[in-house]
């Protein structure tokens, strides 16, 4: 079959380069004839303009039989890798259903949402904050699965990195901040929990649907603590004022031990701030006050 070459978006060629480098690089020079490849493996029919993120190109396409699906192909790495076994245990229950899958490339045809209703369109942040937090309640209700990259691992890796990389703040505030949350991390890294997490789930993550109201794209899945969970939720449409109203409110809708979810939210600030730090970036003002209002909360 003859078909028009997709051209690849310069937004997604210049962030797979920024942060993936030469295997970015190679990802977007193979990328049209990957897509042509599936397209004609899976018998797809383009329906629509090309969509992408950060790191993948999504093609809105029709099987065979004319159901409206997503073609997702993006750069296969450690987040990504998971994201197929995660769909699949979670089989459509208030995630995106996924429909076939290439373990190989990572390329996934998915259930195709309406992506011109995010979340992010939910004027009301409490609200949007509550859908989440109920998505969250059932994504996160079930152990992982076998093959999940683990938030122990994840925990020890960040406990070795800390100390060095905390010392090199000029901030003396920031400093202490950030080593009460290693602090914090320490008492917990030991029990990091089963469940399977989303880890990404942001009112962006969160599209409407027709089966059911939203449902969960794009996860970047872990099997942890569903404390961990929280942070995207209360870094979107940043309000420091917001911050404690929306922390009680999820750890209530997921009946979270309030104690444990705030030590590993404190724990994804302190991820955050650590790759602010290896990338010569300064350590985010939001994160560093979502430890002060979540430490003396």
């Amino acid at each position: 079959m003859t078909r028009t070459p997709v051209e690849v978006p310069a937004a997604l060629a210049a962030t797979q380069l920024k942060y993936n480098g030469e295997a970015g690089r190679a990802f977007i020079t193979e990328l049209p004839t990957r897509t042509a490849d599936f397209l004609d493996r899976w018998n797809l029919r383009v329906d629509g303009p090309s969509m992408h993120g950060v790191t993948a190109l999504v093609l809105p396409v029709v099987t065979t039989d004319n159901t409206p699906a997503a073609l997702k192909l993006q750069l296969l790495d450690k987040e990504s890798e998971g994201e197929a076994r995660a769909l699949h245990h979670w089989n459509g229950n208030h995630a995106v259903h996924l429909l076939d899958h290439d373990p190989t490339t990572g390329t996934m045809l998915l259930e195709r949402l309406d992506h011109t209703r995010m979340l992010s369109t939910l004027p009301d942040a409490h609200e949007a904050t509550l859908v989440i937090a109920t998505l969250l309640s059932h994504l996160t209700s079930i152990p992982a699965p076998p093959g999940i990259r683990t938030l122990g691992d994840i925990a020890e890796g960040m406990l070795d990195q800390a100390p060095t990389a905390l010392r090199t703040l000029p901030d003396p505030e920031a400093r202490t901040l950030l080593t009460d949350c290693a602090a914090t991390l320490r008492e917990v890294a030991p029990d990091p929990g089963d469940r399977l997490l989303h880890w990404d789930l942001h009112d962006e993550n969160v599209l409407a649907a027709t089966r059911a109201p939203w449902l969960a794209i794009d996860p970047k899945p872990l099997s942890g603590d569903p404390g961990f969970d929280l942070w995207p939720a209360l870094n979107t449409r940043f309000d420091a004022d917001d911050i404690a109203w929306r922390f009680d409110a999820m750890t209530d809708v997921l009946s979270l031990d309030r104690e444990r979810a705030r030590a590993w939210t404190l724990a994804r600030v302190l991820q955050n701030a650590l790759w602010n730090i290896e990338d010569g970036d300064p350590v985010e003002e939001t994160g560093l006050e979502m430890v002060r209002r979540l430490r003396n909360s």
